[in-house]
């Protein structure tokens, strides 16, 4: 397991009720799982627009390896212009 901080932007950060938090997970796969389960179907329909931002590099693939000390950004996708 490795303890990874995971901060939620937008839409993410409305449905969990929360800013940033730390988890213990092996897998981004393993860390969503949990956050659904702590914050509920609201996050979980948030969380199949969402990208992830992975120590900067972003990621759509469940199955990546959380590093110790990682940060996890959970990101809506932005409307703006």
């Amino acid at each position: 397991m490795s303890t990874v901080t995971v901060r939620y932007f937008a839409g993410a950060r409305a449905a969990s009720g929360v800013d940033t938090e730390s988890r213990d997970a092996a897998s981004l796969d393993e860390l969503v799982g949990q956050i659904v389960a702590d914050h509920g179907e609201r996050l979980e329909r948030v969380l199949t627009a969402c990208s992830f931002l992975i120590d900067g590099t972003t990621t759509r693939d469940r199955s990546h390896a959380l590093s110790p000390g990682a940060v996890v950004d959970v990101l809506p996708p932005f409307a703006g212009g």
